[in-house]
């Protein structure tokens, strides 16, 4: 392949992406317009046609939003790749440094910045324009600021040594470098699984002990019944970022916790909360997050051994923008243009995930109560204003949940 082609193919694949996702956005926009006008009569007892409305307009509202983020991407790849961003940024790097791993640390630690300052501004009409309007957004402007600091610091502290580690790897050491990045990635992904929930999530949340004694009492009998073993059920301060609710689990090994965000508490009654927690510890049971996990790694694996064939390319850089390669532009311009040459993959992703809700959902109905999961569920779409009729191009490609009507007449087969 010549560079020129290879030009062609990139442009080629970024058009059609960014086509399809402004196609799928207006389909999802216009679908959920078009029924904004009734509550859908599996739902009708339960919602009102205010809180469907408010829905309906949440929805179209953030994904007339996601068509300017998924534009401005574009732009911004063009710029960073052909429009030769990458290759002044490594000039410039070159300059600062003669060492060619920090040289190369530098240009990627700049990318990264650069990128975070462009795409603020989104991120601010997100939080304090679209989330505030409807009624979410409870974050104040110094946490946000102080979230970016963080976020920043954790960034540096964490991801420059090990950054620094792989560009060494790729240098030293030889044809199979790719397996060792390999290895020393998944040892960083699982460090960072065990130490999360007791050292970095502290850092933006605080988390408390779970003080209502029926409702732990209630938990505890449901761990008891599924076999699953954790280090506490905390309760998290979720209502300071947001009033979205949620519930989760976090952590690996003798570390996992059970997380419950304070929103959730307000909203549900013990009954439902406890079929709240046994749907996600059906993805305990069924090894979801496990799957997930090997999954990963593997993907990783076959992913660094494709940038091993494509590192010797000359046709890859200068097709990209880049006419003096190196070993961090090797490693930006291929996890850059990736998501561009694997969006058509993403529906696969979904429909995997879908079928592990469902899943989820069967375990909660034997161990718990089908009833008492709707009951949550319906208070969960009503409080989160999520869209009760998707369109189902948009819900098949990204949803990583059934449609509410779907799901809910699953649970009722089974209740």
């Amino acid at each position: 392949m010549t560079a020129h082609q290879f030009t062609g193919l990139f442009l080629f694949a970024l058009v059609a992406s960014v086509l399809v996702q402004l196609w799928l956005a207006l389909r999802h926009a216009n679908h959920v317009r078009r029924h904004r006008a009734a509550v859908p009569a599996e739902f009708a007892e339960a919602i009102s046609l205010e809180s469907h409305q408010r829905a309906a307009d949440y929805t179209v509202a953030k994904t007339r939003f996601g068509m300017l983020v998924s534009i401005y991407d574009a732009m911004l790849l063009l710029a960073f790749t052909l429009g030769g961003g990458i290759e002044a940024l490594q000039a410039l790097s070159r300059e600062w440094f003669a060492s060619e791993i920090a040289s190369g640390v530098c240009l990627i630690a700049l990318l990264g910045i650069i990128h975070g300052l462009l795409t603020l501004p989104f991120a601010l009409v997100s939080t304090f324009g679209i989330e505030a309007r409807f009624g979410f957004n409870t974050m104040t402007w110094r946490l946000f600021l102080a979230d970016l600091l963080k976020t920043a610091l954790l960034a540096a502290g964490l991801g420059l040594p090990l950054l620094a580690l792989v560009l060494w790897l790729m240098q030293q050491m030889g044809a199979h470098w790719w397996l060792w990045v390999w290895a020393v990635w998944v040892g960083f992904s699982l460090l960072l699984m065990w130490i999360f929930p007791t050292f970095i999530a502290p850092l933006f949340n605080k988390f408390e002990p779970l003080a209502d004694a029926g409702l732990q009492a209630r938990i505890e009998a449901l761990l008891s019944r599924c076999g699953f073993r954790s280090s506490g059920i905390f309760v998290m301060d979720g209502s300071k970022r947001s009033s979205h609710g949620n519930a989760y689990f976090t952590g690996f090994g003798s570390s996992k916790r059970i997380v419950f965000f304070d929103t959730l508490l307000k909203h549900l009654d013990g009954e439902e909360m406890e079929a709240v927690l046994a749907h996600e510890l059906g993805h305990f049971r069924h090894r979801h997050i496990l799957q997930r996990i090997v999954w990963t790694f593997a993907l990783m694996l076959g992913l660094l051994w494709l940038l091993g064939q494509l590192k010797e390319q000359a046709w890859f850089y200068a097709g990209l923008g880049v006419t003096t390669p190196s070993t961090a532009s090797t490693l930006l311009l291929f996890f850059l243009v990736l998501p561009v040459f694997t969006f058509l993959t993403g529906p696969l992703g979904s429909w995997l995930s879908r079928k592990h809700e469902y899943q989820a959902d069967a375990y909660a109905a034997r161990q718990a109560s089908a009833s008492a999961l709707i009951a949550a569920l319906v208070k969960l779409y009503r409080d989160n204003a999520a869209t009760l009729t998707p369109d189902r191009w948009h819900s098949m490609f990204y949803d990583s949940h059934p449609p509410a009507a779907l799901r809910i007449a699953a649970l009722r087969r089974l209740a």
